[in-house]
């Protein structure tokens, strides 16, 4: 854990060191509140733990067990990643627009922008698609700013105006703007993306691959060291239209199948939030979870069980609608100038064994 103090985290210089950034954290929180409130949207509670952490194949979750008045009563669960699959139940349920300061939990992450516990904004329209939540994301993001007291965002040396136009961006545009590769052309089954055809840009555009990359691997290590590091300089970009083997919980563009109705919205070179027009189609999406959970385990040996009730209120009826997890924590780190996200955290997870936070 990020440390460069030998004090413990709760001494008065620690705190005192954060104060200015953690009242400006209550001041976004509450801001944030009262504009949903204004939108009409309702906050909203789900439990933390779940039968199914959330299946993205890249997550590692935090595992334990229930254990009930018998002996016998024993049940395996996970603190979930996300809130999505709740959420989404209380869409089938009936509710329409809902918001959740999600207390998350991710293991194996720690880094200047991650922690194992952090906060997640959440929030889905029914009836709606992922253009409604582009538009959500720029009032978003003026509030937040305002709420701090500031007329720019800013991470290291970078800054960003969100009062001004955002930047819309392809995926694909990315790719070739920032590295010339044409991505959608090493995917002529869009399911089954090419790693040999995309290795042969890659290598043509100075990135050497590794013999065991999938992919994927070469997707992600060319969008974090070409393309995420030039987004959000300016205005915030929102980068969109994923490839569809890229998207497991959202449904594909009717224009063009290649891609799915995603985005993901950057500020200073900052990912801050992942969105998408949901896949209602509940064997599509158990089909998909499958095939995640099968990668998961080629990757890593390991599997999450798939959470039936899910499915069972996607077969129900989940009409259209559009969600969205943006990551809190950075939103009031760009808000601040903060650093490192232990800078803009109340208490970080601290280890014991080490006695360190």
């Amino acid at each position: 854990m990020h440390n460069t103090n030998p004090s413990p985290w709760w001494h008065p210089d620690r705190l005192a060191s954060r104060r200015v950034a953690l009242t400006v954290r209550a001041a976004i929180q509450r801001g944030l509140r009262q504009w949903f409130d204004d939108l009409d949207f309702l906050e909203v509670e789900t439990p933390a733990l779940q039968v199914s952490p959330g299946l993205e194949p890249h997550l590692m979750a935090f595992r334990t067990q229930y254990r009930g008045v018998w002996p016998q009563d024993r049940h395996t669960v996970y603190l979930h990643t996300s809130p999505e699959f709740a959420m989404k139940k209380l869409l089938a349920g009936g509710l329409t627009r809902i918001f959740q300061f999600a207390r998350v939990y991710r293991n194996g992450e720690a880094t200047a922008l991650h922690h194992p516990e952090f906060t997640l904004l959440e929030w889905y329209r029914r009836d709606a698609d992922y253009t409604a939540l582009i538009e959500d994301c720029i009032g978003l993001l003026r509030l937040a700013c305002s709420a701090a007291g500031r007329d720019r965002l800013t991470w290291r040396d970078t800054a960003c105006d969100p009062f001004g136009p955002c930047q819309r961006l392809t995926v694909a545009e990315a790719f070739a703007r920032h590295t010339g590769i044409d991505l959608l052309a090493t995917a002529p089954d869009p399911r089954r993306p090419d790693p040999v055809r995309l290795a042969g840009a890659a290598r043509a555009a100075g990135i050497q691959p590794h013999d065991e990359d999938s992919w994927e691997d070469l997707f992600f290590r060319i969008m974090l060291e070409r393309i995420e590091p030039a987004l959000g300089h300016g205005v915030p970009t929102v980068l969109m239209e994923y490839p569809v083997s890229l998207a497991c919980l959202a449904r594909a563009k009717a224009d063009d199948p290649r891609v799915a109705e995603r985005f993901e919205l950057y500020v200073c070179g900052v990912e801050l939030a992942n969105a998408f027009s949901e896949l209602t189609d509940a064997v599509a999406q158990e089909a998909r979870f499958i095939a995640d959970m099968d990668l998961k385990h080629a990757l890593y040996g390991e599997r999450y069980p798939i959470d039936q009730d899910f499915l069972a209120a996607l077969r129900f009826g989940l009409p259209e609608s559009a969600g969205i997890a943006l990551g809190f924590d950075r939103l009031v780190m760009l808000c601040t100038g903060a650093e490192h996200i232990e800078e803009v955290l109340w208490a970080p997870v601290a280890l014991a064994e080490t006695g360190t936070a």
